[in-house]
């Protein structure tokens, strides 16, 4: 198989991590190394369809590893979700001689990329890049790391005000279906509670607590939200009203996904970017690489979608114990 293979595809899709372009370095120079030709896709699976296709060389990756966000860009494709979107995908992958397909993505660019491998016969490999760390077969995906950092930095640094001026802070971090981020950096910052998407929340019971708690002269709390549990403004204003004490809100968006990626996502990025390849030049298809316990990892690509991390609620139970 790997005489048959000359030609690699890279593209990122939907939303972008720190580490995406670490990984697009590794695979394009671990290629190479190999005799294979890399070609960057520029925009995810729209610029495939617009055949918005480059070639890349050992230069083109240079002085990468650091950067954040992704050097082929990266979009979200309505046409591509349609069966004919994915076809002429199919035929543009032919066209441009690309033998094997590497995609850097979350959830729906692993579906889209299965799909590829399933009806269109297009040899793919998937690269787990999403920050909500939410995706089977490996402990943690391309960016994760270097959004919890940055969200604790920021929260770190409105907890000196939150002690200041006697409030509470509700703080607002990324994670639509997935609360993982939130509660690492709640419990890295040393939250008072935490609102997640993976179990009920008893807003009566967290009003008590802070009125108990300022009975006993506690007048600073952090919450930290997942933006698919709450929205902050409104956790925020029933505080106040419930409570009667001075509550604010931060929303800390797209911040997340930004900024130099941390050593650790850097050094996974490199491992799963080489592995990918491997695998490729192995004749291995429609596979999913990541990182358990160390070990280089590989799952298909249909069993690689969301998942669910099922010790929510004694990490939860940790919280509450050390508040």
């Amino acid at each position: 198989m790997a005489e048959k293979i000359k030609k690699i595809g890279i593209l990122t899709s939907g939303g972008d991590g720190p580490g995406m372009n670490a990984a697009i370095r590794s695979v394009v120079r671990y290629s190479l190394h190999y005799g294979i030709e890399v070609s960057g896709i520029m925009r995810g699976y729209q610029g495939l369809l617009e055949e918005d296709i480059i070639p890349m060389g050992h230069r083109s990756v240079s002085n990468i590893i650091n950067r954040g966000g992704t050097i082929l860009k990266t979009a979200r494709s309505k046409e591509f979700g349609t069966d004919e979107g994915k076809a002429k995908a199919a035929a543009i992958i032919h066209k441009h001689n690309i033998d094997a397909l590497i995609v850097i993505g979350g959830d729906g660019s692993y579906q889209g990329s299965t799909r590829l491998y399933e009806k269109f016969g297009i040899p793919t490999i998937g690269l787990p890049g999403t920050i909500d760390n939410d995706l089977n077969g490996t402990d943690q995906t391309i960016g994760c790391s270097t959004a919890i950092n940055t969200a604790l930095e920021s929260i770190d640094k409105i907890r000196d005000t939150a002690q200041s001026m006697e409030r509470v802070f509700v703080i607002e971090v990324m994670g639509n279906k997935s609360g993982y981020i939130a509660m690492e950096v709640a419990l890295a910052a040393g939250a008072e509670d935490v609102i997640i998407p993976e179990r009920q929340f008893n807003y009566e019971a967290m009003h008590q607590e802070i009125l108990d708690g300022n009975k006993r002269g506690k007048i600073s709390y952090i919450i930290i939200v997942a933006e698919g549990a709450a929205m902050a403004p409104i956790v925020a204003e029933n505080i106040t009203r419930y409570t009667g004490v001075e509550t604010r809100y931060v929303v800390l968006g797209h911040v997340q996904r930004g900024g130099t990626p941390s050593g650790q996502d850097r050094i996974l990025s490199t491992r799963l970017g080489a592995a990918a390849v491997d695998l490729i030049l192995n004749g291995y298809f429609g596979k999913a690489v990541g990182v358990l316990e160390d070990e280089i990892n590989v799952i298909d690509l249909k069993d690689a979608s969301r998942r669910i991390h099922a010790d929510m609620d004694r990490r939860y139970e940790l919280l509450k114990i050390l508040t």
